[in-house]
């Protein structure tokens, strides 16, 4: 039998209302690799709800762009974030709830601990990250999950509950519980083991393992790529609020508060903290970049693989004042001419103004991918929650006829994504070139294209530009996989009796949109 694998740190980014899909569901190992270094640290983000505007019929085009080709055209990225070279075939799509949970298995949290103890070279840390709003909510909720853990082992553990600047002062005392969250949550989803993480859409509740829709990357052995997600959690983790094992929490030492504090203060002191991080890495990584450019020429060793990808990871933090994800998202829009299909999709269609007016004024063509109303999340729901998925059919349906009125009906098609049973969340988009029948480059993460992913909450996704045939063939796949289970909107889907909006739901559309 294997000896058991030394943990150096995993990260998680989630939107789950609590952990148990942590607890009751994953076990075993995550990766069958063995640790490389002596310690390890875990590493848990955990966001939670939501996702949330400014400008600068057709089959697939085929053909072939080279290396040099994908470089010149979009390594202006890397005058955004950092721009990290690895190789294609470290990187692996996964495709189903199923394959994204064998992926995710690894020793309970609370054995791993209980191991590391034993073992003094092992030095496992573990560092967990949530929402404050959405980790809180209710009686039984992620903090009183990780309390037990808490004060087993203060020493190993660190838990942290990041609250956004905007919910404070008569805000804060009036907004009940749930409502609370659509001010603001930390929204990223990142999983990491040691040199190897999951960039995904998925949290960790039982439905993403099983029946609910979404996108899952794995970067495997990137540890360039690891060890900046890394950085970046514990610098969002320092102006975080600190829980203790009473379940009080306090800020760390010298960081504003996020909402008793100066609110400019804060945010403020939280792009310092974050930008270095990301400035840091884009500088090295740009250095790495020029040597790499000189050697260029050299062959490869024996057995040495060819980095023939790129790997941008893009943050969107807007009430802390950076719009990095924003930036980039809106110049791939802006610039997909009339050589180019992009394939984009969201599990809650709600473009921002800019977006919207930059697919409408683009010249490639378009195939949008949402939620049909019955694997929307919200189907179903109680209460004010039950009305969101006609809010996303009239969203729909406004757009479907601007598309309309414009003459663009050939160049930009909505599709909506049908499976019984299941729920749809999955994100991002891949971009085609003319003479390329496989995508050169896809975004995945969590942002939604809303406006709550680009002015409410903290996001993260990554651009992935790949040259390598296989990863390009394999985003292929999926793109194809999530495309097949979709019918294409006309004019008649919005008159049929299960797209009927209520009056009232089209009046308070427009003041609330922003909030989911």
């Amino acid at each position: 039998m294997a000896a058991p694998m030394t943990w150096r740190r995993l990260v998680y980014s989630v939107y789950t209302p609590a952990l148990s899909g942590v607890f009751s569901r994953i076990s075993d190992r995550l990766f069958r690799t063995q640790d490389r270094r002596r310690g390890s640290s875990l590493l848990l983000l955990a966001p939670l709800l939501a996702e949330t505007d400014t400008t600068p019929a057709s089959s697939r085009p085929p053909g072939s762009t080279g290396a040099a080709g994908l470089h010149s055209r979009f390594h202006w990225i890397a005058e955004h974030v950092p721009a990290f070279r690895v190789p294609g075939g470290r990187i692996h799509i996964l495709h189903s709830p199923d394959e994204f949970y064998q992926a995710m298995k690894v020793n309970c949290m609370e054995e791993a601990l209980e191991r590391s103890q034993e073992d003094t070279a092992a030095n496992l840390k573990v560092s967990i990250l949530l929402d404050y709003t959405r980790g809180s909510r209710g009686k039984n909720n992620s903090r009183t999950m990780l309390l037990p853990l808490l004060q087993r082992f203060p020493e190993q553990m660190r838990v942290c509950l990041y609250h956004t600047p905007d919910l404070r002062g008569l805000l804060r005392l009036l907004v009940p519980e749930r409502f609370n969250e659509t001010i603001g949550v930390q929204h990223i989803k990142v999983y990491l083991f040691d040199d190897s993480l999951i960039i995904s859409g998925a949290n960790l509740s039982d439905s993403y393992f099983t029946n609910r829709q979404d996108r899952y990357v794995l970067l495997e052995g990137c540890r360039e790529v690891a060890d900046f997600f890394a950085e970046l959690v514990r610098a969002v983790s320092d102006v975080s609020l600190q829980l203790e094992s009473d379940d009080s929490v306090h800020t760390k030492e010298g960081m504003v508060h996020p909402y008793k504090g100066n609110r400019t203060d804060f945010s403020t002191s939280a792009q310092k903290q974050i930008m270095e991080v990301i400035n840091t890495a884009r500088v090295q990584q740009n250095l790495q970049d020029l040597e790499h450019s000189q050697d260029s020429d050299l062959e490869l060793e024996s057995g040495e693989e060819r980095s023939d990808t790129w790997v941008f990871p893009l943050v969107q933090m807007k009430p802390l004042g950076i719009r990095l994800d924003e930036e980039v998202t809106q110049r791939l829009l802006w610039e997909a001419g009339g050589d180019s299909t992009v394939y984009l999709t969201s599990g809650y269609f709600n473009l921002t103004r800019t977006y919207m007016r930059l697919v409408l004024g683009a010249a490639a063509d378009y195939r949008i991918l949402m939620a049909s109303p019955e694997v929307n999340g919200f189907f179903g729901a109680k209460g004010v929650a039950g009305a969101i998925p006609e809010a996303y059919i009239h969203i729909a349906g406004q757009f479907y006829r601007q598309v309309c009125d414009l003459g663009q009906q050939s160049r930009i098609h909505l599709q909506e994504y049908h499976r019984p049973d299941w729920t749809f969340h999955a994100k991002g988009l891949w971009y085609y070139l003319q003479g390329n029948s496989r995508p050169c480059l896809t975004l995945i993460g969590s942002p939604n294209f809303g406006y709550r992913s680009v002015h409410r909450d903290i996001e993260a996704q990554i651009a992935i530009v790949t040259e390598n045939e296989e990863l390009q063939a394999n985003l292929q796949q999926e793109q194809e996989m999530l495309y097949k289970r979709s019918t294409e909107v006309s004019s008649s889907t919005f008159k049929q009796p299960d797209r009927h909006v209520k009056l009232w739901v089209k009046l308070v559309t427009p003041f609330i949109k922003n909030f989911f």
